[in-house]
């Protein structure tokens, strides 16, 4: 078993790894960290780290480096969060100000998010499949325009643009907003695609014409807030961080384009999604073999429809207390802009 001390060693290899991407020796670490013995007896240490698979000897150095394994014990053990400069604090705050919209302010805290942490940056948009619907509106911008509004019992509001192929007038747009408001409103927007599909028979054959691509953008609107979604920045900090991965970031770069692999991810994360803390997978803990080589950081954030998730992926050489307190930081800030109390 580990000692104090070799525990100690631990983490000076993880932290200067961390920082020089160099590995690490035993006179560096008997030089620099000021543990009062030789530097055969940090080597002893070392042995012991290297016995137990937490370090490891790359074949073009004689120094060490940290394995998955003496990551996860340094996450375990030092892994406290390193709060944010109030430089940092303010440039997020700042960063979300001035907008109410879900996807503007998710976009904003995902980029902001990222240049902290110089990591991809993942959020998942709440679903809406469970809201109420509680107003439905249509209003002709032009005779061939007309904007569908839905609004949810939380106070969201959707809106969709749709093109018309013949002229329409208030007086229609009225009537459809009276047969269609009876089966929608009070409704999930998740039952609401099968409440639509009928709609169109309540008109008069030629009236029916002309509601139908109306009725079909509602359909269209009402499907979207029905799928999960993601939105994602800093896909570009993983090339310039790509001789971290001893392969290739290619399998890395692919899984985030694939929202499936995202949802399964976001699922392993599920358990700090109901919490406070930050959840971190590293390397091989990881179920999915495309993240083998990354560090996955996530936790979960509220909104009016429930929570969801916000997590940075990077390689398995970063500043992990730095991170950790990052990605809790902007998911604070998100739970305050989007919960009850942005209203």
């Amino acid at each position: 078993m580990a000692s104090e001390r070799s525990v100690e060693v631990l983490r000076v290899i993880v932290s200067d790894y961390i920082q020089n991407r160099e590995p690490v020796g035993s006179k560096t670490i008997a030089d620099r960290h000021g543990f009062g013995v030789s530097s055969a007896t940090i080597r002893n240490d070392m042995a012991i780290l290297e016995d137990a698979g937490l370090i490891v000897a790359p074949h073009t150095s004689s120094g060490r480096i940290p394995t998955d394994k003496g990551y996860r014990l340094f996450v375990d053990r030092f892994g406290h969060l390193r709060p944010l400069s109030s430089a940092q604090r303010r440039a997020v705050e700042s960063f979300l100000e001035g907008t109410t919209d879900l996807d503007e302010v998710l976009t904003r805290a995902v980029r902001s998010l990222s240049q902290l942490t110089n990591s991809v940056a993942v959020a998942q948009v709440p679903s809406l499949a469970t809201a109420i619907i509680h107003h439905v509106e249509f209003v002709r911008l032009s005779e061939r325009r007309v904007l569908t509004v839905v609004i949810t019992d939380s106070g969201r509001v959707e809106q969709r643009i749709g093109e018309v192929a013949e002229p329409v007038d208030d007086e229609l747009l009225t009537n459809l907003r009276e047969r269609i408001s009876p089966l929608l409103v009070g409704t999930s927007v998740g039952d609401a695609a099968v409440a639509l599909r009928d709609v169109s028979g309540l008109f008069a054959e030629h009236d029916a014409e002309l509601v139908s691509p109306i009725i079909v953008n509602l359909f269209e609107q009402v499907l979207a807030n029905r799928q999960e979604r993601f939105i994602i920045a800093g896909a570009a900090n993983l090339a310039r961080t790509e001789q971290d991965f001893p392969s290739t970031i290619l399998p890395v770069l692919e899984a985030i384009e694939e929202h499936v692999v995202l949802l399964r991810l976001f699922g392993e994360l599920s358990q700090a999604e109901r919490s406070d803390r930050v959840s971190v997978r590293i390397g091989r803990e990881h179920t999915q073999e495309e993240f083998a080589e990354t560090a996955v950081l996530g936790t979960g954030f509220a909104s009016d429809h429930g929570r969801s998730g916000l997590g940075v992926i990077g390689p398995t050489r970063m500043d992990y207390q730095h991170n950790m307190a990052a990605v809790r930081a902007v998911a604070r800030y998100l739970s305050r802009a989007l919960g009850d109390e942005a209203h």
